[in-house]
């Protein structure tokens, strides 16, 4: 364990790299107004510009001369074939692609934009140039010339399979996870359990306890709306949910339906009151007057709602709160892409959902991808259609590509959190039927965030410590991305977390250089013993799922999973 002044290994990553919140996406007319103020710039201020290009032109000298001293950075898959530095004509194509992002890179530095123009140039020039990379075409790729040479043109011939399967069966997609290995209640989401109640918009599931004995107070995980519930019980090596029922946690999980437009209606206000049937459900089952909840990223938006509400009506029932890659006070500072948000954008992506009456997974899988082109869209393309090879398995993009749509109506009352920062301006902003003031939830609260989280970039996590009126709040930060932040099970030499003893500070900056601590391996076993120590005392495990009101119905992970 080591103190303060810590350095994270954000994996080449900036801080909230594409931390823009795919639920808002980009409207087409902010992407072209951000073009148009780099036009503007290129044509207002030409003796800048002509500096940099005559910059360019030296190092394209330097370049045709064999001088060049570019190289892409070691982290850089694009460029690791040996003939990106011993083949001459290879070795040109990648100097010049690197000169031009080195000289649009000081361009940019040096042109007179204000904060806002400068992120949203950096977000759309970074876009573009990843796009004109050698690397993602046939001639260009030294790699896929190979392969289609040493296979005498199979290789093409899959890709373009590949492609046209993309095109008609995975919205045009291109395919980041081979789906065949997995099958959800198979080997995914196989824990023992079973449905104990349901209802149009949400199943809840009991899980099978493990142990002899039992804490008292059950936890409800409450999962995204966006997608499958099942992350939490994903692959046996990787569950959450295995995990805390071996520590002798009852544990109740809820399952939203994937809605379609008939459910356009169903808001967030909908949503908290089915936590609330589903607490009252629980307290049922188990006896127990307190539930301990947690939720992770838009389901977190919806577990404060529910705090918040529950305050405002003098409810105690909610114990212990456990938040997870979670952002409430969005902001466009955030990260470069975030810049690209504004009043119109936000109002048109209101307008599509509510035309359709629902925001559709697939779109949200789309925007997801183009936060991170190079590791979500480039990659495949060059892996699927360039080599002709199938994308890898792996669990967690099987989960990932599982996508459910949002209602129009939560989607709605999520673009109006970016609009209105009711967690921010507490008792100011009526969300969900209140006037929102997480400044009066006292709960404990166990707050977990991400470094390399393009999603909900960790800075913006920690903002949550403080928007809260709890007087004990533990931060935990995990050297992982969105996902792996929270499938983080021990075992993984190379994890690590950050921790203070001490609740985290107002100033950021202080608990980096002051307060946390580096503590080798897992945060769950941590979690863990936080939890148990607010889950009462011990009980004999009960023998059967569900009560005489509340009968077992179909084994987990129930049917809205396959919707």
């Amino acid at each position: 364990m080591s103190k303060a002044g810590i350095r994270l290994d954000t994996g080449g990553a900036t801080d909230g790299a594409g931390g823009l919140n795919p639920i808002v996406g980009v409207a087409r007319e902010d992407l072209i107004g951000a073009v148009g103020v780099l036009l503007r710039e290129t044509a207002g201020r030409p003796v800048k510009t002509l500096k940099h290009v005559a910059k360019f032109n030296g190092e394209l000298v330097r370049i045709l001369t064999g001088r060049s001293e570019l190289e892409a950075g070691p982290r850089d898959k694009r460029f690791a074939d040996p003939a990106w530095r011993y083949n001459p004509l290879y070795k040109a194509g990648m100097q010049y692609y690197l000169a031009v992002q080195k000289g649009v890179a000081g361009w940019l530095d040096d042109v007179e934009f204000d904060e806002l123009e400068r992120a949203r140039a950096n977000f759309v020039t970074g876009m573009i140039l990843d796009s004109l990379s050698p690397s993602n075409t046939l001639i260009g790729n030294p790699s896929a010339v190979k392969r289609a040479f040493d296979t005498g043109g199979v290789s093409l011939l899959k890709g373009l399979k590949n492609a046209y399967d993309d095109v008609t069966k995975n919205d045009g997609i291109v395919s980041q996870v081979d789906k065949r290995p997995f099958k959800v209640g198979d080997n995914l989401a196989n824990s023992p359990g079973a449905v104990v109640y349901r209802t149009e918009m949400m199943e809840l599931i009991q899980f099978q306890p493990t142990t002899e004995q039992v804490h008292q107070i059950p936890l409800l995980i409450i999962p995204p709306q966006i997608n499958k519930a099942y992350v939490n019980d994903l692959s046996p090596d990787k569950s959450m949910v295995r995990y805390l029922v071996a520590n002798g946690i009852q544990v109740f999980l809820v399952s939203w339906r994937n809605p379609t437009k008939e459910h356009a209606a169903w808001g967030l206000g909908d949503y908290v009151d089915s936590l609330i049937e589903a607490s009252d459900v629980i307290a049922r089952i188990t006896g127990s007057k307190k539930v301990n909840v947690s939720g992770a990223c838009s389901g977190g938006i919806t577990t404060a709602t529910l705090l918040s509400k529950l305050q405002a009506a003098g409810d105690d029932r909610i114990n212990a709160v456990s938040m997870m890659v979670c952002v409430l006070d969005p902001d466009a500072g955030d990260s470069e892409a975030g810049a690209l948000v504004s009043k119109h954008g936000i109002e048109m992506a209101r307008q599509r959902s509510a035309k359709k009456g629902v925001l559709e997974g697939a779109s949200l899988s789309r925007t997801f991808a183009w936060l991170r082109p190079n590791d979500l869209v480039w990659n495949y393309v060059i892996n699927n259609y360039l080599h002709g090879d199938d994308p890898p398995p792996f669990d967690v993009l099987f989960w990932n590509n599982d996508s459910t749509n949002l209602t129009a109506a939560l989607h709605s009352d999520y673009l109006s959190v970016y609009e209105h920062q009711p967690f921010r301006n507490h008792g100011a902003v009526e969300l969900a039927g209140h006037k929102v003031d997480l400044s009066k939830v006292k709960n404990d609260v166990f707050v977990v965030a991400g470094v390399t989280d393009h999603i909900t970039p960790w800075k913006a996590c920690y903002r949550l410590t403080q928007l809260i009126g709890s007087p004990n709040v533990d931060f935990v930060l995990s050297q992982a991305g969105h996902i792996q932040a929270l499938l983080n099970p021990p075992g993984n030499p190379k994890a690590k977390y950050f921790h203070s003893e001490t609740r985290p500070p107002a100033s950021l900056d202080e608990w980096m250089a002051e307060k946390a601590q580096e503590k080798a391996g897992s945060w769950w076993p941590f979690w863990v013993e936080w939890l148990s120590a607010r889950a009462g005392e011990m009980k004999a495990a009960p023998r059967a799922l569900g009560s005489k009101k509340h009968r077992p119905m179909d084994p987990a992970p129930g049917l809205y999973a396959f919707d």
